[in-house]
C-alpha cells in the first residue's frame, strides 16, 4: 500500500492541527526571550582583580552588565588620614601594584607640591624618578598584553612577556630592595642611588626585551585567531572616551591625543624625546598595539635616560624633609631627635591644598591632597584611571557574547587596587 506524498504546507497543518502556521509565527514572536542571569567572578581569572559582574544574557549574547568592584576594600583615602606623609607611600604601592613606582612619584609630586620644593628636587633624582616610573611602565604593558593574550589562548606570549617583566622585577628589586611594593620614592627624592653597574643591567634587559617584542608581535599581530577575537571587539569612539573621562592607552586607541607627559610636562619628560602613539577605531586590538607602541617609546625614553643622567645627590638638602644618615642618628643626639620627629610626628606640611597627575599605565593618575599643617594628610583623594574605566565596561560588553568579555575586560586593564580605594 503506498501513500501519497504531500506537500510541506499540508504536513504542517496536519502537525500543528491544521492551524495556520502564520499565526503560530506571530504568537512566538510575542513570547518573551527567555534571559539568564549568570555571575561572572569576582573568582574568575578573566577578571583581572576581585570583580563581579552580573550578566544577564540572551543566548550567549550579553542584554545587561552590573559591574561591581569593592572586594578588595584598599580604603587608600580614609588610611592616608591617619598616617604620616611619609607612611603613605606603602599605600600609594598598592594602588596599581603592577606599575608602583609611578605611584611614589605622583604622591611625592603632590606633597613637595605643598611645601613649595618641586624645583628643588635635585636633578639625579628626578632622572631616577623617571628610570623607575618607566621600566614600572613597561612591566605594566607586559602584564597587560601578556594576560589578555593568554587568555584567548596565546600561552606562549603571556610567558615570554612574563619571562621580560622578571627582568625588569629584578632590577628594580637591586634598586629598592623590595620585588614588587617597592616605597622607593621620598619627598624630596629617593631612599637611595641607583646600585653599581646599573646602567649596564638596564642597557642588556632593554636589548633582551627588544628581541622578545619581535618574536611576540610575529606571534600576535596576523594570527587570525587573536585578530578575531580582538578586532572590532570593545569599540569606543573619540566622543565616548572623552565623556566618560578615558585616558591612557584606551583613549589613545580612540584619537584622544592626550599624554600628561607630553601636554603637563614634569620630571624631567621635557628633556627627552619620544612618541605618543595614537589609533582610530578604539577597538580591543588597537589598545593592543597601543600598548605595544609605548612599550617602545618607553625603551627609547630609558635610553635616553642612561645616556644623560647627571652625577650629584639623590635627596634635597632640607632638614624638614630628608633624614639624617644612619651613623649620626645612632651617634648624635641631635640627628637621633630629627630622626624621631620625622617618623613619628611627620613631615610638617603647611596648610593648603594641591593637586598633581602623571601619566601612569592605564593614563592620567592624580592625587589631590589637603593640608592642615600637621604631619598628616587632612584630606587625600586618588584619581584613579582604573576606577574610571571600570566605569564604561557596562556600555562596552554591551550586546557583545560572553567570551567577549574576556578581551575587553583583559584590554581595560582594570587593576582592583585603584578601583576599591
Amino acid at each position: 500500500m503506498t501513500t501519497a506524498p504531500r506537500d510541506v504546507e499540508s504536513l504542517k497543518q496536519l502537525v500543528l492541527g491544521r492551524k495556520d502556521v502564520q499565526d503560530l509565527t506571530d504568537t512566538e514572536q510575542e513570547l518573551p526571550p527567555d534571559l539568564m542571569t549568570v555571575n561572572m567572578g569576582p573568582s574568575h581569572p578573566a577578571m583581572h582583580g576581585t570583580v563581579r559582574i552580573v550578566l544577564t544574557v540572551d543566548g550567549e549574547r550579553i542584554v545587561k552588565g552590573d559591574v561591581q568592584p569593592g572586594y578588595l576594600h584598599r580604603c587608600f583615602e580614609k588610611e592616608s588620614e591617619y598616617a604620616t606623609y611619609t607612611q603613605v607611600f606603602p599605600y600609594t604601592d598598592r594602588l596599581n601594584y603592577v606599575s608602583p613606582m609611578i605611584n611614589n612619584c605622583g604622591w611625592a609630586m603632590a606633597v613637595e607640591k605643598l611645601m613649595g620644593l618641586t624645583a628643588r628636587i635635585p636633578r639625579r633624582a628626578e632622572y631616577i624618578r623617571t628610570i623607575v616610573s618607566e621600566m614600572s611602565r613597561v612591566t605594566d604593558h607586559l602584564t597587560c598584553i601578556g594576560a589578555s593574550a593568554m587568555e584567548l589562548g596565546a600561552f606562549t606570549a603571556f610567558l615570554y612577556f612574563l619571562k621580560s617583566r622578571e627582568w625588569l622585577y629584578e632590577l628594580l628589586e637591586k634598586v629598592s630592595g623590595a620585588r614588587l611594593t617597592h616605597s622607593y620614592v621620598r619627598v624630596g627624592g629617593v631612599v637611595k642611588d641607583l646600585p653599581d653597574g646599573f646602567d649596564k643591567d638596564l642597557t642588556h634587559t632593554l636589548d633582551s626585551i627588544e628581541k622578545v617584542m619581535v618574536e611576540v608581535e610575529g606571534m600576535l599581530n596576523n594570527n587570525k585567531i587573536f585578530h578575531d577575537r580582538m578586532a572590532g571587539v570593545g569599540a569606543m569612539t573619540k566622543e565616548q572616551a572623552l565623556a566618560t573621562g578615558c585616558v591612557g592607552p584606551i583613549a589613545r586607541a580612540c584619537g584622544v591625543d592626550y599624554d600628561v607627559r607630553k601636554d603637563y610636562p614634569y620630571s624631567v619628560y621635557p628633556e627627552v624625546e619620544f612618541d605618543v602613539p595614537v589609533a582610530t577605531t578604539g577597538d580591543c586590538y588597537d589598545r593592543y598595539l597601543v600598548r605595544v607602541e609605548e612599550i617602545k617609546q618607553s625603551i627609547r625614553i630609558l635610553r635616553q635616560c642612561l645616556k644623560q643622567i647627571p652625577d650629584g645627590p639623590t635627596m634635597v638638602d632640607d632638614p624638614r624633609v630628608a633624614l639624617p644618615p644612619k651613623r649620626d642618628t645612632y651617634n648624635t643626639i641631635e640627628s637621633m631627635i630629627r630622626h624621631f620627629k620625622h617618623i613619628v610626628d611627620g613631615i610638617k606640611v603647611p596648610a593648603g591644598e594641591a593637586y598633581t597627575f602623571v601619566e601612569g599605565g592605564n593614563g592620567e593618575l592624580g592625587f589631590y591632597v589637603v593640608a592642615d599643617g600637621t604631619g598628616r594628610p587632612y584630606k587625600a583623594y586618588v584619581r584613579s584611571p582604573s576606577f574610571v574605566h571600570l566605569s564604561t565596561a557596562n556600555q562596552l560588553i554591551h550586546n557583545h557574547l560572553i567570551a567577549d568579555v574576556v578581551p575587553i575586560f583583559g584590554m581595560i586593564n582594570m587593576i582592583g587596587g585603584e578601583c576599591d580605594k
